[in-house]
C-alpha cells in the first residue's frame, strides 16, 4: 500500500522527494505528492518528513 501524505501538515520542504529511491514521490505546487502505481512502500520518506506528513 503506497505511503500517504496529509497536504494540511506538509510544508513542502521536499525532503521526501530526494530520498524515494524509486522516484514516486514529487513536487505538485508547493506539496509532495505521490505516484502509487510507483511507490514500493519502502518507508524512506516517512522516516524524512520533518513533520510527520507521511504515514504508510
Amino acid at each position: 500500500m503506497p505511503v500517504t501524505i496529509n497536504k494540511d501538515t506538509c510544508i513542502g520542504c521536499g525532503a521526501c522527494c530526494g530520498v524515494c529511491p524509486v522516484g514516486a514521490l514529487s513536487m505538485d505546487g508547493d506539496k509532495s505528492t505521490c505516484d502509487e502505481s510507483t511507490c514500493i512502500d519502502c518507508g524512506a520518506c516517512v522516516a524524512t518528513c520533518p513533520v510527520e506528513a507521511i504515514t504508510q
